[in-house]
């Protein structure tokens, strides 16, 4: 589980860049870092209800990290770091993958920079991970904007299996009550494709729901992918 400390409530009220969120905090407006560089234009709405992490430091430019946000009753965390830390914490409590002996994050491979690269007794695997956040009806949808490094990682997948790797892509989906993850083709159709493709030739795709609180998020329960 990744805790988060010294958390707040706040009130979301503009973004004037990627970077840097205005929120009101004890009835005064605060700057605050916005921890995801991706748009979450239907999650960051004027008045929305957000929690932030207070974080005393004379290097930062802000007091507080934005961390998570609520669309109507669901509390998304919106922390691009945090799937990562979510995965590994799942890897090393369920044995998904059965006696691990190696995890190992941010491994180059050709091209590409895969999350994690795993050793097992009898295998050896590359990961990659996608943090989602943009959910339409309580399906859940990858990318919310184009990725071609996403579409280059799904190829470069593909071609480590000749080279007789695993290859896996997991979904890790910063909320709760999710009916099913399907890709954005809507926003990006060469992702879907790609993944698609993956599948095809043997990449193995799965989803993770999160069960988030204002001060935690952890890996929840499989959610099933269609492409």
């Amino acid at each position: 589980m990744l805790i988060y400390n010294n958390v707040r409530q706040a009130k979301f009220l503009n973004r004037p860049n990627r970077f840097i969120a205005n929120i009101e905090l004890d009835g005064k407006q605060e700057a605050c870092h916005v921890k995801n560089t991706c748009r979450c234009k239907e999650l960051l709405v004027p008045n929305a209800t957000v929690y932030v992490q207070e974080l005393e430091s004379s290097k930062r430019k802000t007091k507080y990290d934005l961390i998570s946000v609520y669309k109507g009753r669901r509390l998304i965390n919106i922390d691009s770091q945090a799937p990562n830390k979510v995965f590994h914490n799942w890897v090393l409590e369920t044995n998904f993958f059965k006696d691990v002996t190696l995890i190992k994050a941010e491994v180059k491979y050709k091209n590409s920079r895969f999350d994690y690269y795993i050793e097992t007794l009898n295998s050896k695997i590359f990961v990659e991970v996608k943090g989602v956040t943009l959910e339409e009806n309580s399906v859940a949808l990858f990318p919310d904007a184009p990725t071609e490094r996403g579409v280059r990682h799904i190829y470069e997948l593909i071609s480590s299996l000749e080279e007789g790797f695993e290859a896996w892509i997991v979904f890790i989906i910063q909320m709760e009550g999710i009916r099913y993850f399907t890709p954005n083709v809507k926003t990006h159709k060469e992702f879907g494709v790609a993944l698609e493709e993956a599948r095809r030739r043997g990449v193995n795709i799965i989803a993770l729901d999160s069960i988030v609180t204002k001060e935690s998020i952890k890996a929840g329960d499989f959610v099933k992918v269609k492409l």
